[in-house]
């Protein structure tokens, strides 16, 4: 059979192929490009971008577990402005998508956050829900319907850009936070962020991490994702971007069967700074195998007795 079609629609944004970086394991994408061919990948999507400059977390900021990492770097960047004057330029000459993280403390710096970065280059926004809202006594946006309602119409209302949310695994009920995000006006939806996770030194009975508690990426956390996804899938009309422990194709096939448009590869890439393009070459040699021509056609295919 000829080469079969990886090219999806995500929010309106068509992409070659359907495997992008995850936010926060691929840098801004520069960092990769003496690896890694970023012409050929779906979409770059940057680290977190914030208002102001974040120097992160204290050190130590990651730890490897068993089957994944913990880690709190604490969302440093230089900032918006910065973003935009030293790093944008270079990314726009790869002639792929660029969809830049946001996360803002408040839903007015996010909803500012997003007016600074509606430019000419930027694809689309991904709005990182996971973090503290300061004027809610800390609680984390995506724990919430209405903070994950208010500050989605928030970004909405100040861009033309499609707004992607990207939810939080740490819910009781992942699906109401995800209908909440869409029915404010989410283009798309990312799922999922690290699960919260700790490792503690038992010699020295301290944290292996400077900020106690961590995000947890990996292997550990797929069937979590994977099944996550299913569960959203049944419940929104939005595409999905699924996310968590994608290693290679097959386990890329696993989120696209459950019902994801389009996929993230994150840990992986601190592994073999390669994986995106082995992902991506593993799904067409599984198309060609299994006499696919569209990927799309494998998206949401689960069968279930």
């Amino acid at each position: 059979m000829s080469a079969p079609d990886l090219s999806v629609e995500i929010a309106g944004l068509r992409l070659q192929n359907p495997v992008m970086s995850a936010s926060g394991t691929f840098g801004y994408g520069l960092e990769y490009a003496p690896y890694l061919d970023l012409t050929g990948v779906g979409a770059i999507v940057t680290k977190a971008v914030t208002l102001e400059p974040r120097d992160g977390n204290p050190p130590p900021r990651m730890r490897e577990t068993p089957a994944g990492v913990l880690n709190a770097i604490g969302l440093q960047n230089p900032g918006a402005q910065a973003f935009l004057a030293e790093k944008l330029p270079e990314l726009r000459g790869y002639g792929v998508p660029v969809i830049v993280n946001v996360s803002g403390r408040t839903v007015e710096e996010s909803a500012e956050l997003a007016r600074i970065l509606s430019v000419d280059g930027i694809a689309a926004l991904e709005v990182n829900i996971s973090c503290p809202n300061v004027e809610n006594e800390g609680m984390h946006f995506g724990v919430d319907c209405d903070l994950t309602a208010d500050l989605t119409a928030a970004v909405v209302s100040v861009t033309e850009l499609p707004v992607i949310v990207k939810l939080s695994p740490n819910v009781t009920d992942i699906v109401s936070i995800a209908l909440a995000a869409q029915e404010a006006g989410a283009h798309a939806l990312s799922l999922i962020n690290t699960l919260l996770g700790m490792s503690i030194d038992v010699d020295r009975r301290r944290p292996h991490l400077g900020n106690i508690t961590g995000g947890l990426s990996g292997p550990a956390i797929r069937p979590v994702a994977v099944r996550m996804v299913w569960q959203v899938a049944q419940a929104v009309r939005v595409p999905l971007i699924g996310m968590g422990g994608i290693m290679n194709a097959r386990d890329a096939i696993e989120f696209m069967l459950a019902g994801a448009s389009a996929v993230a590869v994150g840990s992986a890439n601190l592994v073999e700074p390669t994986s995106m393009q082995r992902v991506i070459n593993g799904l067409s040699e599984y198309c060609r195998a299994h006499g696919i021509e569209r990927i799309t056609d494998l998206v949401g295919a689960l069968e279930i007795d």
